[in-house]
């Protein structure tokens, strides 16, 4: 009698679980997203603080690009593991400790006037971001409700306008001096106490182990039951296939990373140079940019829920070959039109990517997301110390000559399957 008891509790248990993830928890999704922006307005300081470490620090192109590396390094190589980690054994409050790193990681930057200094300052940020990512992306995942690329759009709505936000807060460091990134410490601190509170969440709607049987599944959670729902729902792909798709979606992130790395990193200098605009000017236009990049990240997960994934990414790539291809020869009016619209199309991109290759490989939602996270850090990296050696080798207008043929690459998108048709 109360081993039925047991059984009768823990499956109510998994059916109020069950239940929670059939519905879109919008509450959560806004809370994840806003520690998105919190988390990725403390990333954005340091490419915006460039220019101000240059001077003081003589630096060099190539040296800036190998901060970059350096931050993208540490935030990509950890994030495949991490999420690998998690999927067998979640850890709802380990954004919380993620973003602790990155707490230490500003307060030694404040402080770092060595070069050294700097490369360790923005290692920890790194780390912080690469725990921070791939349970974050769960947790989307987890509240979404089904509604998979909306969830994954809110969440990265957020890490863009984070983004967006850094030119601005490079002000207070241009104007007052790099000491000043001490007060960013406030952003980390309140980020700890949101996935504090997203952690308990999490904590009371992962994976509850429950003694029944589910479809034929034995002890399955409401996650594993809808990633088997997923599982049916797509006709297996064989996996030569699977792969070839995977390798076609990480060409397009680098497509798409590799030109964010030259507006990320260089697109003020590129200002300065060509139009010879102030530093205070060029975070302006840098910040629109980014800006546009935000308010693009909400298209593509809606419009891949209702119209497609594989068209949804077709467009978000390819579709700005056109803007980056005139942009080298345009003057600063045409410039700035042509950047919002290359940040509104390219930022459509990465929810439809990520979202097409969990249900490209379903059950795996935390090594997926670490994987392609982690490949959209490594190579915002690799281009960021690529660009600025061309840049040292040539000039900063070249770069963005080389650049505008990189969406192209979008063209291999033809070669993805039509997931939504094997439904």
């Amino acid at each position: 009698m109360k081993a039925l008891t047991k059984t009768l509790s823990t499956t109510q248990a998994s059916v109020h679980v069950q239940k929670a993830t059939e519905r879109t928890v919008y509450s959560i999704l806004l809370m994840i997203s806003f520690s998105h922006l919190l988390n990725d307005t403390i990333q954005s300081l340091i490419p915006s603080i460039y220019p101000v470490i240059k001077a003081s620090q003589h630096l060099s192109f190539g040296q800036l690009g190998l901060i970059t590396f350096t931050f993208q390094l540490t935030a990509s190589l950890l994030q495949p593991f991490v999420g690998y980690y998690t999927d067998k054994r979640p850890l709802p409050y380990s954004t919380a400790i993620g973003m602790s790193f990155s707490l230490m990681g500003l307060v030694c930057l404040s402080q770092a006037h060595t070069y050294p200094l700097v490369l360790i300052s923005v290692g920890l940020v790194g780390i912080g971001s690469s725990i921070f990512h791939p349970e974050s992306s769960r947790v989307a995942y987890l509240a979404s409700g089904g509604k998979r690329g909306l969830a994954q759009s809110v969440f990265q709505l957020g890490g863009n306008a984070g983004s967006s936000l850094g030119p601005l807060a490079a002000y207070i460091v241009t104007a007052y001096g790099q000491s000043y990134i001490i007060c960013f410490s406030v952003v980390a601190l309140m980020a700890i106490v949101v996935l504090y509170n997203v952690g308990r969440w999490y904590a009371q709607n992962k994976k509850p182990k429950a003694q029944t049987v589910t479809q034929g599944i034995v002890g399955s959670s409401a996650e594993e039951a809808t990633s088997n729902t997923n599982a049916v729902a797509v006709n297996p792909l064989p996996r030569k296939t699977i792969l070839f798709s995977l390798v076609i979606l990480l060409l397009l992130i680098f497509s798409k990373y590799f030109y964010l790395a030259s507006m990320s990193s260089y697109y003020t200098f590129y200002l300065m140079d060509k139009f010879h605009l102030s530093i205070q000017n060029a975070q302006i236009h840098l910040f629109i940019f980014l800006f546009s990049v935000a308010a693009g990240t909400l298209i593509g997960g809606p419009l891949g829920d209702k119209y497609g994934r594989k068209y949804v990414i077709w467009f978000s790539i390819l579709g700005a070959a056109p803007f980056t291809l005139l942009l080298p020869y345009s003057n600063l009016f045409w410039t700035e039109v042509l950047t919002v619209f290359i940040g509104l199309i390219l930022s459509s991109a990465f929810s439809a990517i990520l979202v097409y290759a969990q249900e490209l490989v379903p059950g795996k939602v935390g090594l997926i997301a670490g994987l392609f996270f982690g490949l959209a850090f490594g190579m915002g990296g690799l281009g960021s110390a690529a660009l600025g050696r061309l840049a040292d080798a040539t000039n900063i207008q070249f770069v963005y000559k080389v650049c505008a043929f990189l969406p192209l690459i979008g063209l291999l998108t033809g070669f993805l399957p039509n997931l939504e048709k094997r439904r």
